[in-house]
This record gives C-alpha cells, structure tokens and sequence, in this order.
C-alpha cells in the first residue's frame, strides 16, 4: 500500500512476504498478483527510510556548524558555610566542600593546635553559554555565574581560557562574560525567522560535565509565563539537564532562537520539558549588558495581583482582565500619582494588561522620568492616571522587601470585645495594643482577624489568625458592620464571591471569599 500523501512504500504483507522498500518508476509485481491487482505497487521516489518533508535526516550538519562555539563554564564559588550541607535535587547525598568541618583539607596549613586552618570553603558547579562574537564575548545564564569567583570556559577543542563577568540581569537571568582573545567561532541570535509550534530544534550544552552534548526535540509552546517577570519562555520537548544552562537552542539552519534557562521536573531531572529565553529578548539584554553591564528598568512602586475570575465575579465584573494594586510603596512613583489600593489596572500606554506579568513588562519597558498613561477602573469606573516612572531596583532588594518576617502565631486579636462571625471570620477592633504585640505601623488600618471556622472558605485559601483585614469589596473597613454591609450588598446582587484585601507580614493580598454555602 501507499501512502497518499508521500507516496512513500510503507510496506505490504501478500503471500506470507513483507516488501520493504522499491525504487521510484518500477512496478513491484508481488506473488501471486494478478495483473491490474489492488497489489501492484509503484514505489516512490525516495527510498522507504527517507524522512518526510521538513524533519531532517540527520542533525550532524548543524551539530558539526554550530558546536565550535558552544563552551561548557566550570565555576568556584564561595559559600556560606552555615549552609553547606544541602541536598541538591536530582543527586542522592549532601555536598559538603572541602575546607569545612566534614570536608577538612589534608593538605591544608595548620592553623594552631594541630587544627587546619579556617578556610573559606568554595564550591564547584557548572553550566554552558555560546560565543556570540569572535573577539570573546560569551553569553550564559545569570544564575551560572553570579556568585563566582573564578570562571573557566571549556571550548570545543579542549582549551581552557578563565573568563570575567560583563554585565549580569537578574531580571531575565541573563548574563554575559568574556575571554581574551579573537578569531572565535560564534553564532547569531536570530530575531526575524520564528520557528512555529512542532518545528525541530536542537540544543547543545553540558550536561552533567559532559561537555559537547547535543539533543533534538521540538518547539512545544510559546508565551509561557513561569513565574519569571520579563520573560514569556519558549516550551521545547529537547531534553535539558544539569549544565545545560545558558546554552543555545538552536534552529535547523543552525541559527540560535533561543536561550537554556529552565525545566520543569518534580524529580530534578528532565522530564522533556524545557524553557528557553527568546532570542529577541536575549539579544537585547546581552546588547544592553555588553555596552553598560546592567539593564535598567521603570518602576511604579506598587505590588500587583493577577485579577482572577473569581475576582472579576465578586466585583461583578464578570469577565474583565488586569492586575489589581495590592500595596503602594510610601512615597513612591504611584502613590505620589493618585494610585490607590484596589484599583484595577487595565492597560498601560495603551497596551492591554491581561495579567500582572503584562503590566510589571510594560512598565520595565519605560525609562526613568518617562510618564506612563495608566487606565484603571475604580469602583467600577474608568480612569486614567499619568505616573511617572521611577528607577527598578534590584531583584534582591525586591525581595528582601517582600519576604519580611511574618508571625504566624495565633493572637487574641486585640483587647475588644470580637463580633461574631461573619463568612466564617471573627473580627475585633485594631486598637494600640493589637498594633504593639502585632508590630504594626500606625498607617495600617483595618480589622484584626481573631478567628477563622476551620471549614470556611477563608480557612481553605490560608487566611490566617492575626490576619488584618483592611479591604472588603471596593472599600476599606474600620467595622465589623462596614463588612457585614458589603457581604449583604454581594448576596443582594447575586454574586458568589466578596473580594477582600488582607495584610500580613507588610505587604497586602487579595482574596475571593464564598459569601454563601
């Protein structure tokens, strides 16, 4: 039989033979056929093992192309040592440097007292990056290099030449080192020719210090948002492993599309899917690193949730998208516009926000000192309001502001008297002493959530003891009664759903909670 849409052989059973395989223009008369039987066959023109159009015979062309400029990166870094014993996923035992307690160097001076002497202890890790210039610029992943203190770069042809870093973005987790040198072999980013969803790709890398690895797969999705702010991920099915990051992906024309970043895996190992940075977006960054060694981003100081559908339902504004304002910097770009907690931000200069990563994206895309043109609903209602940008910080100052203690340990919630429970929540009032056991600052203002029905709606979305709710609705409430009245106005109205705000640990968050059932 033939198949219709390659003419290819495939292979026919008749009279106990499978024929495999016929050349192109000749009739294949099979034992005991008939002439004009259903079982003559005319082969086509390629042999029954060739590919069919678009999926290469091979990968050895582009692997033999584009592997000169692909280098593996060893890096000695530093460690804490109160952090030394750590499991590393996907390994079955604890790495323990050497120069430590448990790790003590034989060769090491003598400190005093037949003791070795105190030794900063380092750490070995590795990963890939590519050449994209022939006078030694080298692009790689942030996070291979940006503790580092001596990096080594491994070429293809086995020479080892120590490298220093240009520029690093956390942001993108992006960075760009160099060698001494020149007459390199290097690769191009390819901005312009975007390879659709099931095209062949082939990345190479080293994986596991096995230097020079190549694997193939395909394109498997893009867009995808994995919890990296300036980055929409390509999603490829070529496997990607330890040392795999900051290697290339590339094309079948061997022209780089992509960046190694990421894999998803609940083993530590791959699973088949992967995630690389665009092209575009790394060649950008890399330019911008290469010229100034950082990238700057805008700033509104303001912190965003995405805008669910639950949430949408509870303001009943049943199918609007965007990002809500949870907190406001004091003092910063968006709390000196006019911006308020609780507003909806639904595009920014135009562009439509979809989601909170949107809206961090196009405001990163700003200058410092450039006014961005913000559209957001209030209260149901449009509004614009011009914010003019401030300067990003770091990704480690972000987070250290984020990631303030929080005390999760059950209070009284104040010396008043509790009400009774309103959505499976009991409320006091937040007086002087809550603010003093809760460490709360005077600009705070809300209720104290002093208990919670264990089979609630807010028990099972986490809200906890200690809670302050400051939000409820499109208002803040200073009263039991100021809440009540708007879970009544949502029953009233038909929704399932009360947006709240709560704030815990310095920062607030917005939750749909179940006003029925």
């Amino acid at each position: 039989m033939t198949s219709k849409k390659t003419g290819y052989l495939l292979g026919v059973l008749a009279g106990g033979v499978i024929v495999s395989g016929a050349m192109a223009g000749a009739a294949v008369q099979l034992p005991n056929a008939r002439a004009g039987d259903a079982s003559l066959i005319r082969a086509s023109t390629a042999p029954i093992f060739a590919p069919p159009p678009g999926a290469p015979l091979s990968f050895a062309d582009i692997f033999e192309q584009v592997s000169p400029a692909v280098v593996s990166i060893n890096v000695t870094s530093k460690v804490d040592p109160g952090s030394l014993r750590r499991q590393i996923p996907g390994l079955p035992f604890d790495i323990v440097p050497r120069g430590t307690p448990d790790g003590e160097d034989e060769d090491a001076p003598s400190g005093g007292k037949g003791r070795p002497s105190a030794k900063a202890p380092t750490q070995q890790s590795a990963g890939s990056g590519f050449f994209i210039s022939a006078d030694g610029y080298i692009v790689t992943n942030n996070h291979v290099v940006e503790n580092a203190d001596v990096i080594k770069v491994v070429l293809k042809d086995e020479r080892e030449l120590e490298a220093v870093v240009v520029g690093r973005d956390e942001g993108t987790d992006l960075a760009v080192i160099k060698v001494k040198g020149s007459g390199f072999s290097f690769v191009n980013f390819e901005n312009s020719a975007k390879p659709r969803v099931g095209d062949w790709v082939i990345t190479v890398g080293n994986p596991f210090g096995l230097g020079g690895t190549a694997t193939a797969g395909i394109i498997s999705a893009y867009g995808r948002d994995i919890g990296e702010t300036f980055v929409d991920y390509i999603q490829i099915d070529a496997p990607i492993n330890k040392g795999n990051s900051g290697g290339p992906t590339f094309d079948v024309y061997g022209r780089v599309i992509g960046v190694n970043s990421a894999i998803f895996s609940p083993s530590g190992g791959s699973v088949g899917i992967g995630f690389a940075i665009p092209a575009d977006v790394a060649d950008n960054i890399t330019r911008k690193l290469i010229a100034g060694g950082k990238v700057t981003r805008g700033y509104i100081g303001a912190s965003i949730q995405n805008f669910t559908p639950e949430m949408a339902e509870a303001q009943g504004i049943a199918g609007q998208k965007g990002a809500i304002v949870a907190d406001l910097v004091p003092g910063g770009p968006s709390q000196k516009a006019g911006l308020m907690a609780g507003d909806l931000v639904v595009s920014v200069n135009g562009a439509k926000v979809r989601t909170s990563a949107e809206l961090t994206r196009e405001v990163a895309k700003a200058s410092p000192g450039d006014v961005l043109h913000v559209d957001i609903l209030r209260m149901g209602k449009p509004r614009t309001v011009d914010i003019r940008s401030g300067v990003r910080p770091s990704e480690k100052e972000l987070a250290s502001n984020d990631n303030q203690k929080e005390d999760g340990t059950p209070g009284k919630g104040g010396s008043a008297a509790a009400r009774s429970a309103i959505v499976g929540l009991t409320l006091a009032p937040l007086d002087d002493a809550g603010r003093r056991r809760l460490g709360l600052e005077g600009a705070v203002k809300g209720l104290v959530i002093s208990g919670i029905d264990p089979n609630s709606d807010a028990a099972q979305k986490g809200v906890r003891p200690d809670d302050i709710l400051v939000r409820a609705g499109d208002r803040e409430v200073s009263s039991a009664d100021d809440f009540a009245s708007v879970v009544e106005a949502a029953k009233k109205a038909g929704r399932q759903s009360v947006l709240i705000g709560i704030y815990r640990g310095g920062r607030t968050m917005f939750l749909p909670l179940k006003v029925s059932g």
